[in-house]
């Protein structure tokens, strides 16, 4: 697949390289992570926060760390042959923007594990309907091919579609054919032309909603987009575990 897709795999090479050079991706561009961003974020869905989302929240996510204990599978930073897995409070903020914004049209970039993936399909079937279609070229080393989509049970898979390829191969031809989605998650290759694309990609597609970058901190990207779209609504928060930063964009708030 990276020779189908040279300039992806150099993406993906950067990347590997920055987090062996820095121990982990740290962090390389600066943002303003806001401390009230979850309470923010619910005050422009006009929803209270702490909200009831949140404690549904609390006992699917150990339903996911137990489905994955029982595969023998650890979660966390580099657990996924060196790529992390899906953080808690970005996990969070997706499960309450999927409820909150009853999102029935669904897209994300990057699967490994599926945690996130699993969060999106949990909130579908709450909603009473949906669909997720995640975008995602599958980790270099096929050991780690078994364990894609793993934390996804098989009841949720019928709501759900994965494509195997790059963003800049999938991504375009899928948005056209939906037409509209209301939630997009970027969480594959975190360059700064790989995120870039992504996120006017998604800006064009989505109506009245929201779209999640992960590991923002890696390049100038969100920054660039929220600067140029300086009228609407954008936060910036801290993943959980203090090591990476997330980002919330809100279109029609």
């Amino acid at each position: 697949m990276t020779l189908e897709d040279p300039a992806h795999g150099l993406d993906r090479a950067l990347v590997r390289a920055r987090r062996v050079v820095r121990g982990g991706g740290a962090a390389n561009y600066e943002y303003g992570a806001s401390p009230e961003w979850e309470r923010d974020v619910h005050e422009r869905l006009n929803h209270p926060w702490p909200c009831d989302a949140m404690l549904e929240f609390d006992t699917l996510w150990s339903e996911v760390r137990r489905s994955l204990d029982l595969q023998g599978l650890p979660m966390g930073r580099g657990a996924y042959g060196g790529w992390d897995d899906g953080d808690r409070r970005l996990a969070r903020a997706v499960w309450c923007l999927t409820r909150h914004l009853r999102a029935d049209s669904v897209v994300e970039t990057g699967v490994a594990r599926g945690i996130t993936s699993r969060v999106i399909l949990e909130g579908l079937a709450r909603n009473g309907g949906g669909h997720l279609w995640s975008v995602d070229l599958p980790a270099l080393d096929s050991a780690l091919h078994a364990e894609i989509g793993a934390a996804v049970p098989i009841n949720l898979r019928a709501w759900w579609t994965y494509l195997r390829g790059t963003s800049r191969r999938r991504l375009p031809k899928l948005l056209a054919e939906l037409g509209e989605i209301d939630l997009f998650v970027h969480d594959s290759s975190h360059t700064e032309r790989n995120l870039g694309f992504e996120l006017e990609q998604a800006w064009s597609a989505l109506r009245k909603g929201a779209i999640v970058a992960d590991d923002i901190q890696l390049n100038a990207a969100f920054g660039a987009f929220t600067r140029s779209r300086a009228d609407v609504p954008s936060f910036v928060a801290q993943a959980d575990d203090t090591e990476a930063l997330f980002g919330i964009v809100l279109k029609g708030f």
